[in-house]
């Protein structure tokens, strides 16, 4: 089913935009893990809507609850169920859009495919699912701190449109990124990209840019040849978020303008660690992690809906115009940065219990 990811660690979420509420299902959690509301709803709480004057205005608290899977404060190793109710939902801003598909939106590709959708907010489409797996990954990164608790998971916005920082992978922390409003990871960029976001939506628009992520510790080891490669499976968890336009690890793109010897990462030996001298696999030599840090990027389309008149065609496919409506960010990379380092989390997790599975505790 397309709303389950995982294969140890496997989720199922659930919910609309403007339904009753959003949740997830956790199947395959450890038991013993240490859990509580509390943990979850500071992650929820780093990806809510209404943070700051560049995000949408939505105002909910994104209050979670767990309905099953844990008591006296540690995981069962049953199912866990995470609830958020929503309650600022207002779909009566959305019922031009009921009738009229909204260009580079969902709409039109439900209709095709389910010849239903529900127009309110987007309803399954909306970013507004991601509450889910943010709630899944809040458990998913306890589970990892069990199995291994050096590594480390950090996304920073690296460009908004033409705005790039420049980030040092080994040290920025994720108190760094959020001590800003944009989370971008570079101090000298953070004014002149809240400044361009500000412009962009006082014209009714939208911009887009790209979202980098760096985990640091992770072991050598974790990944599976050659359908559940590391980088294939982070890829797809990448590209299942809304928005999202490409994926790219390592050297990414720009390794083709490299020849073999000047993009291979000649090891060498660090006291008993093998190491590379470089790292333009980004951390994952055949589909495995090799203990380098990963490093890739994920690029971010400018926001769908725009507060200006756009040629579309209505439900029974006759031309007509739309203006956008509702409460939308110009922006949506500083609320994706937690749900990028959320996404990381889960695949992290998952190949490091089939890890266990396969080898054991090998710690």
């Amino acid at each position: 089913m397309s709303s389950i990811y995982g294969e140890t660690f496997r989720i199922s979420t659930y919910g609309e935009s403007h339904g009753g509420g959003i949740g997830v299902v956790i199947d395959g959690c450890p038991p013993l893990i240490p859990m509580s509301e509390e943990l979850i709803q500071i992650e929820l709480d780093r990806r809510r809507p209404g943070q700051s004057e560049i995000v949408t205005p939505r105002n909910e608290a994104d209050q979670c609850e767990i309905l099953s899977g844990v008591f006296d404060g540690k995981t069962l190793g049953s199912p866990v169920s995470i609830l958020v109710r929503n309650k600022d939902a207002r779909p009566s801003s959305y019922e031009e859009m009921s009738q009229k598909y909204r260009p580079s939106h969902a709409d039109y590709t439900y209709d095709a495919k389910y010849g239903t959708r529900n127009w309110q907010g987007g309803g399954r489409s909306s970013a507004r699912e991601t509450i889910g797996r943010v709630a899944a990954a809040a458990v998913a990164q306890e589970v990892l701190k069990n199995l291994y608790p050096k590594i480390e998971v950090v996304a920073y916005v690296k460009s908004v449109q033409g705005l790039e920082g420049s980030i040092d992978t080994d040290s920025i922390t994720r108190a760094e990124v959020d001590a800003n409003i944009v989370r971008s990871g570079d101090p000298k960029m953070v004014d002149p990209m809240i400044d361009l976001i500000k412009k962009i939506r006082g014209e009714g628009n939208s911009v887009g840019g790209i979202i980098e992520c760096v985990i640091r510790n992770c072991p050598a080891g974790l990944g599976a040849p050659v359908f559940d490669r590391l980088e294939a499976d982070l890829a797809k968890a990448m590209l299942s978020l809304p928005a999202t336009k490409g994926f790219e690890i390592g050297s990414g793109f720009a390794g083709t303008m490299l020849t073999g010897l000047e993009h291979n990462d000649h090891f060498y030996m660090d006291g008993e660690q093998v190491r590379t001298k470089t790292n333009h696999s980004g951390g994952v030599q055949g589909g495995i992690s090799n203990g380098e840090n990963i490093i890739f990027r994920v690029a971010f389309k400018p926001t769908a809906t725009v507060m200006k008149p756009q040629a579309t065609v209505s439900k029974d496919h006759q031309d007509t115009e739309l203006k956008g409506r509702g409460r939308h960010d110009a922006c949506v990379l500083p609320r994706a940065v937690p749900i990028v380092e959320a996404m990381a989390t889960l695949v992290l997790t998952d190949h490091a219990l089939r890890q266990r599975a396969l080898v054991g505790d090998s710690k």
